[in-house]
């Protein structure tokens, strides 16, 4: 991960954005409520700090699918787009697949890994946690 500068958008484009700084991280998170989410058996994010994100065109959609945890998306199309945590309110984490070029970020990190579906296999060279690795988060 050596972008400095990255822009990503939903599928219709109706929801973009535009990052000026260095990604915080890039993870597999194997959780059931990112696999609804996204309708895929593992959701990848960036970690990004919100003050370097920007909307630069439309707006999110959002749901609090647990206590303190949003989850955007584009109203118009539906493509998920980012996931913000309260206990964690410096971070905005976009998906991955939205990136204008995800090729150029590598995961590193594999979060909730107790409930990885069993038959999948991702080479990840970095670390792995049964939940979230900041102590403080839930």
């Amino acid at each position: 991960m050596s972008n400095s500068f990255f822009q990503g958008h939903c599928l219709c484009k109706a929801v973009q954005y535009a990052v000026d700084g260095e990604p915080l991280w890039c993870a597999h998170c194997h959780c059931g409520d990112c696999r609804r989410h996204t309708g895929s058996a593992v959701a990848t994010f960036v970690g990004v700090g919100k003050g370097r994100f920007t909307l630069t065109a439309g707006e999110f959609g959002r749901i609090e699918s647990s206590p303190g945890v949003y989850r955007s998306f584009c109203a118009t199309c539906g493509t998920p787009m980012a996931y913000e945590r309260e206990d964690l309110p410096g971070e905005i984490h976009l998906y991955l697949g939205t990136l204008d070029h995800p090729e150029e970020m590598c995961p590193t990190l594999e979060v909730f890994c107790r409930e990885r579906l069993p038959w999948l296999k991702l080479n990840v060279d970095g670390h792995s946690f049964d939940g979230l690795p900041w102590p403080d988060a839930g």
